[in-house]
């Protein structure tokens, strides 16, 4: 059975700009969209007296929210298997639950009420740093939604040999049929020497060819499983962060890797991710929707 792209909605702009993009992904890979609704309003079900008061508005509220969001649905792709929930849950319990067994979950750059001044919502963050599966933050400018660029930019890690990360890159360039962007940045320390033998002559040559020895064991496997892909090899030198920012703002889709924290549980009993300073920086500020890939246990 395919596991269907799961994306949150809770009625705010970013939301329904991340309902767009879900429903173009649902038919990039032909699969069903379920669209979900986070609401407490089932606990005050029993609820007796003037407590229960708030209840019908809630609901109403959860009602007009999902329903505008399948109209929205409907008329972007009528042909989109879509379906329905509303959890009484708060969002972020909700969507990590739902990410044991959906492809993906989408969520928005910010939720409904989410501080002006925040550039990425403490829902899509907690999600996106905890999830089992790929999460995607829609974000970016008018070019990068719209997916007009044709290019998904991948961002080279030191643990990308195996990586979920680089399989999803290349899965979603085929589906586009675009360039694949593989970027792995490199740095030459400031407290080294010619001294070392293997630094002789050019530090700065040899971490360069480091990095494309790094890139291209990386990327081997899954060329072999995807001919059919352009892939553009690029090492730069620089912060990672910085360059896959700048680079985010000629590309349709930005992916990154994270890794579980060995045998470390949280206290609901999630395997905690590491977002290091790379993922932050780009979940805050990239130009493009952002996928983060955790690589399995």
């Amino acid at each position: 059975m395919e596991r269907p792209l799961v994306v949150g909605v809770d009625g705010s702009d970013a939301g329904f700009l991340a309902l767009d993009w879900a429903v173009d992904e649902a038919e990039l890979h032909e699969l069903p969209l379920r669209l979900v609704h986070a609401s407490r309003w089932e606990r005050y079900e029993d609820a007796a007296g003037a407590l229960s008061l708030k209840r019908p508005a809630e609901r109403v509220l959860a009602d007009n929210i999902v329903g505008a969001a399948i109209e929205r649905v409907h008329l972007r792709n009528a042909e989109v298997n879509v379906s329905t929930q509303v959890l009484a849950d708060d969002p972020e319990t909700v969507l990590l639950r739902e990410a044991e067994h959906v492809s993906a979950v989408i969520v928005g750059s910010r939720g409904r009420g989410a501080f002006t001044g925040l550039l990425l919502g403490s829902v899509g963050l907690a999600v996106a740093g905890r999830a089992r599966c790929p999460v995607i933050v829609v974000r970016g400018d008018k070019a990068g939604l719209a997916g007009t660029h044709e290019r998904v930019l991948l961002g080279v890690g030191d643990a990308a040999k195996g990586s979920e990360a680089v399989r999803f890159a290349f899965r979603e360039a085929q589906a586009r049929g675009c360039t694949l962007d593989a970027v792995r940045a490199w740095r030459c320390p400031a407290h080294e020497t010619a001294d070392h033998p293997l630094l002789a002559g050019s530090p700065e040559r040899y971490h360069e060819d480091h990095a494309s020895a790094v890139l291209d064991e990386a990327l081997e496997e899954m060329a072999g499983e995807y001919p059919t892909v352009r892939v553009r090899r690029v090492t730069v030198e620089g912060p990672a962060h910085k360059i896959l920012m700048r680079r985010s703002a000629a590309a349709d889709l930005l992916v990154i890797g994270a890794q579980r924290r060995d045998g470390h549980l949280l206290r609901d009993g999630h395997l905690g991710l590491q977002l290091g300073r790379v993922a932050h920086a780009v979940l805050h500020h990239a130009e493009c929707p952002v996928a983060v890939v955790p690589q399995p246990v």
